[in-house]
């Protein structure tokens, strides 16, 4: 890529002024305690590119499932080991998936449901801040997408103040 390049990694609403969908991306937002609309937009981006690649395998297959299912073990490998499909669930299962199973892997929502935080804007703050690691690693970034097997090594930093349970700041558990 040449510098100066001004690229995107998402695809904006065809049709922006749209009242049910604005309300319905500002719910999201608010929910999920996103910074922007943005990043609502690069989950849905993801999600398209998730069911691109479904439907673009069932096609090759000529719509037999059991075949996609084989050319596409390691696509939907990936997609259980990030935690957006469940073992149990399929190829078939991809075209179905909602941007909000997207949005349940990111390590923001992730701190918030596991009670570290009291609001997802808290988890967000946390995260940026330095408080939060994931495996021992310190991440910063509220949109790193965390996988089924780091989900339980998701805790505060050891030198954060954060790790006093009595701290002011703390969720009440």
């Amino acid at each position: 890529m040449a510098l100066g390049t001004n690229t995107t990694f998402y695809e904006t609403p065809n049709h922006p002024y749209q009242g049910e969908r604005i309300a319905a991306e500002a719910g999201l937002v608010s929910t999920y305690g996103l910074k922007n609309k943005e990043e609502l937009w690069r989950s849905e981006s993801e999600l398209r590119q998730y069911r691109r690649e479904a439907r673009d395998l069932i096609g090759s297959a000529g719509g037999d499932i059991g075949t996609a299912e084989r050319e596409g073990q390691e696509f939907v490998a990936r997609l259980r080991r990030i935690g957006v499909l469940a073992d149990e669930e399929s190829l078939d299962d991809v075209l179905a998936l909602e941007v909000t199973d997207i949005l349940e892997r990111r390590l923001q929502t992730q701190v918030y449901r596991k009670g570290y935080a009291n609001t997802t804007e808290q988890a967000r703050q946390f995260i940026a801040h330095g408080h939060i690691t994931v495996e021992g690693r310190q991440v910063r970034v509220p949109s790193y997408t965390v996988r089924t097997t780091e989900e339980s090594t998701i805790s505060f930093d050891s030198s954060s103040p954060l790790t006093d349970e009595l701290h002011p700041e703390r969720a009440e558990e």
